[in-house]
């Protein structure tokens, strides 16, 4: 079994673990504001749904397509460096692109090129944020930090576009890039001051002569995700979720105009009312903590989720306010069932394994959403988008129940945590087997 090491004290670990979080939730609004620029840029600059589409796109694949493989790369380097090297040349691409802002020399193409290289380096920052945090962060505390980055992400939900809309009235589009750059620095700062714990490549999973190939990490990780089933089970939740709420919600504009015959405020209304969920979903969990099990804290979120989604479902054309109340429910329970998941994760995974377990997972999830655009959007035309919220909360809640009767999935968290070990190469000497030891936090 992998062993860590970790300074339990949370004088010694509190202060280090925040200082590094205030300056990544610092630079995660500077992003959003940035996001919202650009998207608000391309829809004023093209007025086409096909651009803004491909933008979307260009933002997605390259964690899709090439997550596994971060995975393996997070896991290999030390991930301080990763988060620093991210964030610096995200900062620098949008550096680049204010120039050509400043001299109006900026087309839609430049715009793609940033937002592939935004999602590429988030693509490494992330996974090698969420593995850090499981070697800063007590055991115990970690449902509750998931709780804080729930609130965290509902909180930008509320004020980053209506922030972004406000500076866009007094700063040209290069003033707001610059904002971005600012708390990207920001962010980059208390990593130079702070050491992130790394831990030790076990030598079980080592080939003979204490090396690995990319490649040898990469099937490492998808053996070590495939053959858990526990962790395969719940993996094929998070995608029969991300196939069918992440459409519903992308179709909410339509189900606003079409089926309450509302305008723009009404949809501000039910997206606000989401934000807000999140925000106190994330606060009740960062104070609770959720149930000792937390996988089981995931699964009452979940059925939530699932009756907030039916409820906006069987909403009447003349109630649009049941539906403001299900986006809140919604909202409410999203950090109940992802904070605890991602603290459960960060928990009993192999601390060397948790880049490429979250990049796999992640990955796979991902790759749904616009599949179930595909699907959703003829079904929605023919039968209305609200069958496709009823769709998409039964079949949540119902998975929900049946995963409590899962042994699998219930104890999941008393799974293994070491990774298995590959084939052998043939070599002359074999490298002896060692225990995995995570060093513990101090200061640079």
């Amino acid at each position: 079994m992998s062993t860590t090491t970790l300074e339990q004290d949370p004088p010694k670990w509190a202060p280090r673990f925040f200082t590094i979080w205030s300056g990544q939730a610092i630079s995660l609004l500077g992003s959003q504001l940035v996001q919202f620029a650009l998207i608000w840029w391309l829809t004023k600059a093209t007025g086409s749904a096909t651009i803004l589409a491909l933008a979307s796109l260009v933002g997605l694949v390259p964690q899709v397509v090439l997550g596994p493989f971060i995975g393996a790369l997070v896991d290999r380097w030390n991930r301080r460096l990763i988060m620093i090297v991210a964030d610096s040349v995200s900062a620098l691409a949008v550096v680049v692109l204010a120039v050509l802002f400043a001299l109006g020399q900026v087309e839609v193409w430049h715009v793609f090129a940033l937002m592939f290289v935004r999602s590429l380096a988030g693509g490494f920052h992330w996974p090698a944020m969420q593995a850090s945090t499981s070697l800063m962060v007590p055991q115990q505390h970690l449902a509750r930090v998931q709780g804080l980055n729930q609130m965290l992400n509902g909180g930008l939900n509320i004020i980053s576009a209506p922030l972004g809309a406000v500076l866009l009235e007094f700063l040209p589009m290069q003033g707001i890039l610059a904002i971005d750059v600012v708390t990207a620095l920001l962010a980059v700062l208390p990593l130079f001051f702070f050491t992130i714990p790394q831990p030790v490549r076990n030598g079980s999973a080592q080939a003979s002569n204490g090396k690995t190939s990319v490649w040898q990490d990469f099937r490492e990780g998808w053996r070590y995700v495939f053959g858990w089933r526990g962790l395969v089970l719940i993996g094929l939740m998070a995608v029969i979720i991300n196939f069918l709420l992440t459409p519903a919600f992308s179709l909410l504009p339509i189900l606003v105009t079409k089926h309450f015959n509302g305008q723009a405020l009404q949809l501000a209304w039910i997206e606000s009312a989401f934000g807000i969920g999140i925000l106190l979903g994330g606060l009740t969990l960062s104070v609770w903590g959720g149930f000792k099990r937390r996988i089981m804290t995931s699964l009452v979120g979940l059925i939530g989720m699932g009756l907030g989604s039916l409820a906006i479902g069987f909403a009447p054309p003349t109630l649009v306010i049941m539906a403001v109340g299900a986006a809140f429910l919604i909202g409410f329970f999203n950090p109940i069932t992802n904070g605890p998941l991602f603290a459960a994760l960060q928990a009993v995974v192999a601390p060397e394994m948790q880049g490429r377990v979250f990049m796999l997972i992640s990955s796979f999830a991902s790759a749904m959403s616009p599949i179930g655009l595909l699907i959703a959007g003829p079904i929605a035309d023919v039968l209305g988008v609200q069958s496709w919220f009823l769709v998409g909360g039964l079949v949540t809640i119902v998975m929900a129940i049946a995963a409590a009767s899962i042994p699998a999935i219930v104890h999941f968290e008393d799974g293994k945590a070491t990774p298995p070990s590959l084939p052998p190469e043939p070599v002359e000497i074999s490298a002896p087997v060692e225990e995995v030891q995570v060093q513990a936090l101090e200061y640079t």
